[in-house]
């Protein structure tokens, strides 16, 4: 299922701990696992825009500009093609088109070999933090949050970005 309104899903807003743009890479079929992570970010308190399967990088930077709030572009690849999914994404990031963190978890490359040749290819193009368990998504994005908070009190100068 495709098109606007099923593209913009959204819990409940006011719950707190924040809204992440959540979708799965652009080549990328498998519905499952994202429905399952954005059932367990709202019940984690997450407010989340679900874009739902085969989403270009162009429709993530379409939801930040909707959404400047957001914490985070969440990024799931099953399909083990998310490096060419994302070969956009460093232009993104450039013009500030997705100006938030991207985490990325799945399947990170085709076979059953995995090393860690491609999560520093996936980092490269502007990955920020790459997941490998769903659950811990909740702990990753609040680690998030506490660095951008740490990041401000540096540029105010208030001491708050101590280390």
């Amino acid at each position: 299922m495709t098109g606007p309104a099923h593209r913009r899903h959204r819990a409940d807003a006011g719950s707190g701990r924040g809204l992440v743009i959540l979708g799965v890479a652009a080549s990328d079929s498998h519905a499952v696992a994202n429905q399952l992570i954005a059932h367990g970010l709202r019940a984690q308190g997450f407010d989340v825009v679900n874009l739902g399967t085969c989403t270009p990088v162009a429709e993530f930077a379409a939801a930040c500009r909707e959404h400047p709030e957001a914490e985070a572009v969440l990024i799931g690849s099953m399909n083990g093609h998310a490096y060419e999914d994302l070969r956009e994404l460093p232009a993104a990031r450039a013009s500030g088109a997705v100006p938030c963190p991207v985490v990325l978890g799945g399947n990170l490359s085709v076979g059953s070999t995995k090393d860690a040749a491609a999560t520093e290819r996936l980092l490269t193009l502007g990955v920020d933090r790459v997941v490998t368990d769903p659950s811990l998504l909740p702990a990753v994005l609040d680690e998030l949050r506490a660095e951008r908070a740490r990041a401000a009190g540096r540029a105010r100068g208030d001491g708050l970005g101590a280390a």
